[in-house]
């Protein structure tokens, strides 16, 4: 239940005016229907004493008009609830949006190099958008439900509590049904999680730009379509075998119902034929049994979505309930002015759930003035070192320092604030060509940055080339992503990326493979730049050769 009230306490910040409203219209949805089934047996028996002599036409019409207007009212409420379902709908998507993304932006990069990390974020991503609002409604259908219940219940006690029993005892099989399916599809979904973000992977393959070249240059979509179209049989065939035998489940149920609607309408005429109630009451009793009925299943779906969705907003909790291990200490050391001089001392490193170090007691210092070149085979580990020194992982043994202090007692943000850096793996982001040089500012608090900042990263890094040939300049949207985007070789991407790692001129650069995709022209430009800049900095130049 602590899940389940965590998330509904969720619904409920996310805008409490929404939330408060839903309740009022939910308990008027469940009195009016109510209300309007009494005013009936009044106009019945009415009618029925104006058919009979004892009564006049117009005794009938203060009770017609009552239902009139209690009819309306509750027109009135479906639709204003409708308009307010719609806006707690929203708000929660954006509400949990904006936590998820929050979360995935804290978390250690550790976490993204293990499956079961992206088991959990495929799951809670699966149920973020919809599991939070679901539970609202299988509460408020609750709160529903017992409201119109206890109205039934007091309505049909007048003619039998035998009544009220039979109409109980006959949805304890489709309360346990419910239930019982609740728990296997959970089972299902959670051991299956892998294979279903393999079939998500697959058609993100089928359909992606980035894989389209090699899906047709090697004719792989064929092969890839096969795998999808094997896993998702798979699936479906396990689903549909938990849905035949609840289906038989099901029917069991309806003819229990049937049975019991049988029994308890035939005591209801023995009543009227004997004259122990009116016909008003019979109409009424009748329709109070026919929506207790379908009052006591609104009740049975509501718990049983409650246990449903305890078991997949766990999926949710999960997530959120993830810590980051890398964190800024309580009180952290101002970053010094300036850099001198960055030291890794004795490091061992290895990336989660492999056999192997990555580094094994390894030793590097670097000082300003300089450019400090990291040559070496692939996997022998100069990428980590950047990572580390970003404190996107922490060394299983051995430090980082920068200017003598353990990088692990500055504030993470102002660490990160020091350093420019072009990954070899860099974003190619959807934006203007201003927005992704700008991105590489410590603090992106205003998307317009002074014209002169921006055009020297930009001539610096040999971008300038790259943005006079775009059509709308620094303010031409890049990739073809979306509508008016201009899309760049891959030497031109590597270019804006310098650009961004140059914007905030860092007193620490750290480049890795900064000339992998440039032509000759191009690769001498850099070096000229690293000449250029080099006299306040350190930089750190990772490369094959």
């Amino acid at each position: 239940m602590k899940n389940l009230w965590q998330a509904l306490m969720m619904v409920r910040r996310c805008d409490p005016a929404s939330f408060w409203r839903r309740l009022l219209y939910v308990l008027l949805q469940s009195l009016l229907p109510l209300a309007n089934l009494y005013i009936l047996k009044l106009l019945v028996d009415s009618v029925t004493l104006a058919v009979q002599g004892s009564g006049a036409a117009t005794d009938c019409l203060p009770w017609l008009l009552t239902m009139v207007a209690v009819f309306l009212c509750n027109r009135i409420v479906v639709a204003l609830s409708a308009v307010n379902n719609d806006v707690l709908g929203q708000r929660l998507v954006d509400y949990m949006s904006d936590l998820m993304q929050q979360q995935a932006a804290t978390l250690d990069l550790a976490y993204y190099d293990t499956p079961s990390y992206h088991d959990t974020l495929h799951r809670a991503q699966q149920e973020a958008g919809s599991r939070p609002v679901a539970i609202l409604n299988s509460f408020m259908a609750l709160f529903g439900a017992i409201v119109s219940i206890v109205g039934v219940v007091a309505l049909l006690v007048s003619a039998s509590w035998w009544v009220v029993a039979v109409m109980l005892v006959a949805v304890v099989p489709s309360f346990a049904v419910r239930l019982y399916k609740a728990r296997c599809l959970y089972r299902f979904r959670r051991d299956n999680t892998q294979h279903y973000r393999r079939t998500a992977y697959y058609s993100h393959l089928l359909t992606s730009r980035a894989a389209a070249q090699e899906m047709r240059t090697f004719g792989l979509a064929p092969c890839f379509r096969r795998l999808f179209v094997s896993a998702r049989r798979t699936l479906v065939s396990h689903l549909l075998d938990i849905s035949r035998r609840l289906g038989t489940a099901d029917i069991f149920c309806a003819v229990v119902e049937a049975a019991a609607m049988l029994a308890v309408v035939w005591l209801l005429i023995s009543q009227a034929v004997a004259a122990a109630i009116s016909i008003g009451s019979f109409v009424m009793l009748f329709e109070a049994f026919r929506r207790g009925q379908n009052y006591l299943a609104s009740l049975v779906a509501a718990i049983a979505g409650l246990y449903d969705n305890r078991l997949f907003v766990s999926n949710l909790f999960e997530f959120l309930n993830l810590k980051p291990s890398i964190l800024s200490p309580a009180n952290p050391l101002p970053m010094p002015e300036k850099i001198e001089r960055v030291e890794f001392r004795d490091i061992t490193f290895r990336y989660p759930d492999m056999q192997r170090d990555v580094l094994s007691h390894f030793n590097l210092s670097a000082t300003v003035g300089s450019v400090t070149s990291i040559k070496g085979c692939n996997g022998f580990g100069k990428s980590t070192l950047i990572k580390l020194l970003l404190r996107l992982y922490d060394p299983q043994q051995g430090a980082v320092f920068i200017n003598g202090v353990d990088i692990r007692r500055f504030d993470l943000a102002d660490l990160r604030g020091r350093m420019g850096v072009l990954f070899q793996d860099f974003m190619r982001y959807c934006c203007t060509a201003a927005e992704n040089i700008t991105f590489g500012a410590s603090s992106q608090s205003s998307f317009h940055p002074a014209l002169a900042t921006l055009e020297r990263a930009a001539s610096l890094a040999g971008a300038d080339e790259v943005v006079a040939h775009l059509k709308r300049g620094f303010g031409t949207q890049l990739g073809r992503l979306f509508d008016g985007g201009a899309e760049l070789s891959m030497g031109q991407w590597q270019r804006i990326a310098l650009a961004r790692a140059l914007y905030s001129d860092a007193p620490l650069l750290l480049l890795d493979e900064p000339t992998a995709w440039l032509d000759t022209d191009a690769r001498n430009h850099f070096y000229d730049t690293i000449e250029q800049i080099k006299t306040d900095k350190i930089i750190l130049l990772i490369t094959h050769s």
